[in-house]
């Protein structure tokens, strides 16, 4: 059974930081590009970053570049979002999605076979 758990995150003031993470299981991960997506209210859902399967090559949204930065750990299965200098514009709900396109990393939903659930993240003061 393929799951993708996120965790991490919250209410956080402008400025602040979070770590969002994603726990894999029910497939053979090391073989997968990995990428987070987040869908705000009312908005299409958009690619935030994304990481090869082995982790040599990554990929950013333009509007996160300097701020975010994606990483995996193919030992633990998990890949994680390190959100740095969060504007209230980063609010929405992020998602890990799983392509076994292993150097995948682009914008299309549907090149991605596995999605978790999401976890919130809002950012106010």
């Amino acid at each position: 059974q393929v799951q993708l758990v996120e965790s991490g995150g919250g209410l956080v003031q402008p400025g602040g930081s979070l770590r969002l993470s994603c726990a894999a299981s029910g497939f053979t991960f090391n073989i997968y590009a990995m990428s987070w997506y987040r869908q705000a209210p009312g908005k299409e859902r958009e690619l935030v970053a994304g990481i090869t399967h082995s982790g040599d090559s990554t990929n950013y949204a333009d509007s996160v570049k300097g701020r975010f930065t994606i990483s995996r750990d193919n030992a633990k299965n998990t890949v994680h979002l390190q959100m740095n200098s969060l504007e209230p514009g980063d609010t929405a709900d992020y998602y890990c999605a799983a392509s076994r396109l292993r150097y995948y990393t682009g914008p299309t939903p549907s090149m991605y076979q596995y999605w978790g659930q999401g976890t919130q993240v809002t950012v106010s003061s």
